[in-house]
């Protein structure tokens, strides 16, 4: 089809016999949506396509903000000829505060680099401040285009390239060419392991330096290992903590090291902890559900450490997916019990998690109709999804700090990774069983089905936030980009009960994985939700704090858990050791 055989169907603009601007402009974008699948199945074209075609559809618009964009060029210009003449005066583009890349001062005190320098800020800014500009786009095509955009150019980053950095070009002269010889070997090694490695896997081995709080597996069926961690204190409260991590990663993210592990922190305060540690599934999984993580998982899990506990009711976590999933499962036992008194779960934690998919952040861009359809097709093909995909998709979101910036210290400058816990953990990836992860991405972001009262039903039960009435901690992070704060926060509108909702700096891993020390490293802000609340202005009245947030989730624990007593053995007769801690399925490549 071409673009002119569009325009026999559309109205015409006032009483000649071409077709309104907007007019041809959706009709385009109808067309070029229902071709777009075969050729651009996760939608990296389409969105930058639809914006040129929107300006192109407001030709008006379109000459105004190209005689702005010139008069800022010419304006540079001016700049870097007062420059190359000796003057010294201020960048007329700088960098984002938080934009590392021209931070040696060869960038600003030589006028060449300076040039160049501001040259590509300025395109890189003209360019995005165009794709939110650009007329007749949703705001959603609005955030798909820019995201694409910022990601090519990131990639052509004069940083990027050894005749366009002068910092690599000095290191090779002052080493005399030593750094370009390092920086191959790096490049080879990392083409030969298929990314661009983060830190080197050799120097992690997971239970002799990282996940080695002591422990036992306790219970294990085909889908998780339950983990109960001896305890570490004479008394222990008598309502277990059952914590439901993540199955997209591996389980010891909560227990890197001693210095790091949230569940010795817990240990030590007093708790009885019990972690689920997921199999990595394989082709003969690929039929296994959400409903399935949800009864043979965290259903068991909870189970199992009432009875090894003795305690009639548990307190239950869940972090990132393992908190939507805690969060099905809560509203899942509310609905099979009528009294609040019978549900198994006394209380419970949410550590940044989805509930409500609304605006999932740059996420959304990769998900669709027609992208989800793909991603399906490929994992019913290999029964699963790799977790190698999934990891590329997060690095891509943050392409500067988890991509480029290893390409130009590996490759360019000659320096291998160095030693990073939680960055080969992130690279210690899993697979997702074919079934589960397209249930999730259809239902949750797609249909947004998990906030809309018992539309969707687990377990043989329609479940609704709503009939969740025991007393939440929900943490969120501030730069989180997997799971955005204001977003998380959403939880407090449709859960009753009271809420205590918590927001730490840093981001989707270290704001959670934030322990006490002195001198404090991060902050966070604490205050108590309701549902008038929006989350700026719950921010607003909230309580600033330096420090952990790990010392105030115990605060609200200890009364929760009840009174200390002697602590139980580790395992039972009829739930007995099956192996030390961190177990085998941790394990599995």
């Amino acid at each position: 089809m071409k673009l002119g055989d569009i325009s026999q169907d559309l109205p015409a603009s006032g009483a000649g016999r071409e077709p309104a601007p907007d007019a041809v402009w959706r009709a385009w974008q109808s067309m070029f949506e229902k071709q777009r699948a075969a050729v651009d199945p996760i939608g990296m074209f389409a969105p930058i396509l639809h914006a040129h075609a929107a300006w192109l559809a407001h030709p008006q618009e379109l000459a105004e903000w190209m005689t702005r964009t010139s008069q800022d060029l010419l304006a540079l210009q001016a700049h870097a000829a007062r420059r190359f003449g000796g003057g010294m005066e201020e960048d007329l583009v700088l960098p984002n505060s938080d934009d590392q890349r021209f931070a040696d001062p060869v960038w600003t005190e030589s006028p060449g680099w300076d040039f160049l320098k501001q040259s590509y800020l300025f395109y890189t800014r003209n360019i995005q401040d165009a794709l939110f500009e650009a007329p007749g786009l949703a705001p959603k095509e609005r955030r798909r285009a820019a995201f694409w955009w910022r990601k090519w150019l990131n990639a052509v980053a004069p940083t990027n390239y050894l005749p366009s950095n002068p910092v690599a070009l000095r290191k090779a002269v002052e080493t005399k060419g030593e750094s370009l010889s390092e920086g191959m070997k790096v490049m080879l090694d990392d083409l030969r392991a298929g990314s661009v490695r983060m830190t080197n896997p050799e120097d992690f081995k997971v239970g002799e330096n990282l996940a080695t709080t002591p422990g036992e597996v306790v219970f294990r069926n085909r889908l998780l290992e339950l983990i109960h961690y001896l305890p570490m204190s004479g008394k222990v409260h008598k309502t277990p903590i059952v914590i439901v991590t993540p199955w997209i990663n591996k389980f010891y993210v909560l227990d890197l090291t001693p210095r790091k592990s949230l569940i010795e922190y817990l240990l030590k305060q007093g708790f009885s902890v019990f972690i689920t540690s997921w199999k990595n599934p394989t082709a003969d999984m690929a039929e296994v559900s959400f409903d399935d993580y949800l009864t043979d998982g965290v259903d068991a899990a909870t189970n199992v450490a009432r009875k090894i506990a003795a305690a009639p009711r548990a307190h239950l976590v869940g972090y990132c997916i393992g908190g939507t999933l805690v969060s099905a499962y809560m509203a899942w036992l509310n609905r099979r019990h009528e009294r609040e008194q019978d549900v198994p779960v006394a209380h419970w934690t949410l550590l940044t998690t989805l509930t409500d998919f609304q605006s999932p952040g740059d996420i959304e861009v990769f998900l669709d109709e027609g992208s989800v359809a793909w991603i399906s097709d490929n994992m019913r093909k290999q029964g699963f999804l790799d977790g190698k995909e999934m990891a590329a998709t997060f690095r891509l979101m943050r392409s500067n700090s988890l991509i480029w910036h290893y390409v130009v210290h590996g490759w360019l400058y000659g320096e291998r990774p160095p030693p990073f816990d939680v960055l080969y953990w992130n690279m210690d990836t899993t697979r997702m069983p074919a079934a589960m992860h397209e249930f999730y991405l259809r239902e949750m972001y797609l249909n947004n089905r998990l906030i809309k009262p018992d539309s969707l039903t687990i377990a043989g039960e329609p479940i609704s936030l709503k009939r969740i009435r025991q007393p939440l901690y929900a943490v969120s992070a501030e730069d989180d980009h997997v799971a955005p704060w204001r977003q998380t926060f959403r939880i407090n509108h449709w859960v009753q009960g009271p809420k205590r909702f918590v927001l730490s700096s840093s981001g989707h891993i270290l704001g959670i994985v934030n322990p006490p020390v002195q001198p404090p490293k991060r902050k966070y802000w604490v205050a108590a939700a309701h549902r008038r609340h929006t989350a700026d202005g719950w921010r607003s009245d909230a309580e600033e704090h330096q420090g952990s947030w790990w010392e105030d989730w115990v605060a609200w624990l200890k009364p929760q858990c009840g009174p200390q007593t002697t602590p139980r053995p580790t395992s039972t007769r009829e739930y007995p050791k099956l192996a030390d801690a961190p177990g085998s399925y941790v394990l599995e490549q």
